[in-house]
């Protein structure tokens, strides 16, 4: 084999192992997306709770770029994204003082469970499949409609024209999360059965 041959040789395995890599790092890189789809977390959505808190990230934005609280993102990120959803959440005071929960300890340890049970069920309780903005409700009407729990909700305005849900006041209204639209509420919607079992033994000073 005389030199051009030898060089021609060379050339064609050099070309050929840059080829090879080549293909096995686009494999690499299209395994990452193909796994990176498959971990973002399916709602399930119902009255039991979801075991979603593994595949949840919590938001960690200021109050001041984020009206929601802690909770509240993390109910958001328990809807699929790529659906259309209103959400009637709770204020990080109605969180507070309603349910008991507390960011900088209902996050902890084991409490972090029940606190996903809990924020599962509320989610449940006060989100509905469709998007309905405060312009959407009449004035001195009222609109109804099934929450993903099957909880009917009643949706109206009191007469300064502030929206309500059964019997809860609103704070902020029509808040855009992607496909969402939120608002907070100065209490939890919720049955009167779930109500009873957050109910605390006694009064606690907040």
């Amino acid at each position: 084999m005389n030199n051009q041959q030898k060089e021609m040789r060379r050339g064609y395995l050099f070309k050929n192992s840059i080829a090879f890599v080549l293909l096995v790092v686009s494999l690499c890189c299209f395994l990452v997306v193909i796994i990176s789809m498959l971990n973002v977390p399916d709602a399930a959505l119902g009255n039991a709770a979801m075991p979603l808190y593994k595949n949840l990230s919590i938001l960690k934005v200021s109050d001041n770029d984020n009206p929601l609280s802690t909770f509240g993102n993390m109910m958001i990120q328990m809807l699929p994204q790529d659906l259309a959803f209103t959400v009637f959440i709770p204020s990080e005071t109605a969180f507070t003082r309603d349910l008991r929960l507390r960011k900088n300890e209902s996050l902890v340890g084991e409490k972090m469970n029940d606190a996903y049970a809990v924020i599962s069920r509320v989610l449940g309780f006060s989100a509905i499949p469709r998007i309905l903005d405060s312009a959407t409700v009449p004035a001195g009407g009222e609109v109804s409609c099934d929450s993903l729990s099957g909880f009917t909700l009643f949706v109206s305005k009191d007469v300064g024209g502030v929206l309500m849900v059964n019997g809860v006041k609103s704070e902020r209204v029509d808040i855009r999360r992607g496909k969402h639209v939120v608002h907070v509420m100065d209490g939890v919607i919720m049955d009167a059965e779930f109500e009873q079992s957050v109910e605390p033994d006694f009064d606690v000073d907040d």
